[in-house]
């Protein structure tokens, strides 16, 4: 990670990279492409029974899958697309609109006259998107990669630029950008090693895609290293820091966690344990450790934040096997039903756990003690939390490298460890307190990436 942001972006370059896309290149990739196409019929055709499933059994899908083949039964979304430039910004899900949000807050700021849309991946993105983003002229659903549908909303949208967040590229989509002279951005670039294994495999065709980027922001050097060495042209590649930093250092206030107390009725400083982003058998340690924590202190109180909220019911009943029957739903909360003394409350519904972790004397982040590649532990230390985590932290390596040296990011080996290593800080009440506000103070010094990759943004529009 970048302890100090530097001005001006570092230069990395790679012997085996030309700044020349050859003809040779542009074939190859125009046959990969055309195979690609061939095989996604097929592949629609193995993984339709899944989603239809998923679909009936969890409603999931239902609102967004008119819109990504390009049907929307108000037109009147995109006759109101007006202004200039038009900004296109695509975030996949929750952790990638947090990290557009500063970026499209920034270009409004620059371009108070511009269209600028925000497209998701998911409901859940849409959703979070519609809580964070108000400067967006209007939000509408990414398309599936099939060359008619895209065809179709890029005529009905007509970018200048499109900026998506994160290393979410599909080749149709890319394609067709390039075919009618629509720059692309990429902003807020990651590629986690799993990421960078997988296009390995297909090396060549995404070196021709890449190639034909008009910018490319990544993270840390590290991205940036992976991005290059995937086919990007090094003049093409910055390394511009992590937006994300902005989004959390903004975003924490008082009134957001008065607000959170008082919906769950628990008063800042009761002692919290909160457990946010865990993944199928995480819980079941995540209660373990709970256990011990009320022999500690028995007005422990437990907030469960699954990472797919699906999974609510299913950890629900977990935790009343485990012999918790006093547990509350903040979809019952939402309901109407006021918690009256129970200890533990499953947060089962989206846009919470931001300001669930201001409550929290104590944090494990999930994805971790299971091999998922950890989750976002910034959000909690952003309120000036110690986070604990497992070892399978591959997604988040410089978030994990900020935070432990700071001395607020804590990694166990397994439940006895973070049983044990919780135990001993909660008995260390300044130390606790201490670590924490160094851990906020570290996100605090971090924060200026958006405004650098809003730069890139517009020097592309600039045609600089």
């Amino acid at each position: 990670m970048l302890r100090r942001r530097r001005k001006r972006a570092l230069e990395i370059r790679i012997e085996d990279q030309s700044p020349n896309f050859s003809r040779k290149g542009r074939n190859g990739v125009e046959s990969m492409m055309y195979l690609y196409n061939l095989l996604l019929p097929l592949a629609a055709l193995i993984g339709l029974p899944y989603y239809a499933v998923r679909m009936f059994v969890t409603g999931k899908y239902r609102k967004s899958l008119g819109p990504k083949l390009g049907y929307y039964a108000d037109e009147n979304v995109f006759s109101c697309l007006q202004g200039s430039p038009r900004i296109w910004v695509h975030a996949v899900s929750v952790g990638e609109v947090t990290a557009a949000a500063p970026v499209v807050a920034e270009l409004r700021s620059r371009y108070p006259g511009a269209c600028i849309v925000l497209s998701t991946s998911t409901e859940t993105g849409q959703e979070m998107a519609g809580r964070l983003i108000s400067q967006a002229t209007e939000l509408i659903y990414y398309p599936l990669d099939l060359p008619f549908v895209v065809a179709g909303m890029l005529k009905r949208v007509q970018p200048d630029i499109f900026v998506p967040t994160e290393t979410e590229l599909w080749p149709n989509f890319l394609s067709q950008c390039r075919k009618r002279g629509i720059r692309v951005v990429l902003v807020n670039g990651r590629i986690s090693p799993r990421s960078f294994r997988r296009y390995g495999r297909t090396r060549f065709f995404w070196k021709g895609l890449l190639a034909g980027l008009d910018g490319l922001g990544m993270i840390s050097e590290t991205d940036a290293r992976r991005v290059l060495a995937l086919g990007a042209l090094p003049e093409k590649v910055q390394v511009l820091g992590n937006t994300k930093y902005d989004s959390l250092a903004s975003r924490t206030s008082a009134p957001l966690q008065e607000e959170i107390a008082r919906k769950l009725d628990i008063r800042p400083g009761s002692p919290v344990f909160v457990a946010g982003s865990t993944h199928e058998g995480e819980e079941a340690v995540c209660l373990s450790v709970y256990r011990r924590l009320l022999e500690f202190d028995p007005e422990f109180k437990l907030i469960l934040v699954p990472r797919h909220i699906e999974r609510g019911s299913a950890v629900a009943e977990l935790v009343r096997q485990a012999g918790f029957q006093d547990v509350i739903r903040v979809s019952e909360i939402d309901g109407g039903r006021k918690r009256v003394g129970e200890r533990i409350v499953l947060v089962d519904v989206i846009g919470e756990l931001f300001k669930v972790y201001s409550l929290a004397t104590i944090v494990y982040c999930g994805g971790s003690l299971v091999p998922r590649g950890g989750q976002n532990i910034l959000e909690a230390a952003a309120w000036g939390k110690v986070v604990f985590y497992g070892p399978s932290m591959e997604d988040f390596e410089g978030e994990k490298a900020l935070l432990e040296e700071a001395g607020a990011g804590i990694s166990v080996a397994d439940e006895e460890e973070l049983r044990e290593r919780m135990l001993s800080l909660l008995a260390d009440p300044e130390m606790l307190r201490r670590r924490g506000e160094q851990g906020r103070l570290a996100i605090a010094a971090n924060a200026g990436a958006a405004r650098r990759h809003a730069d890139l943004i517009g020097d592309s529009l600039e045609g600089r």
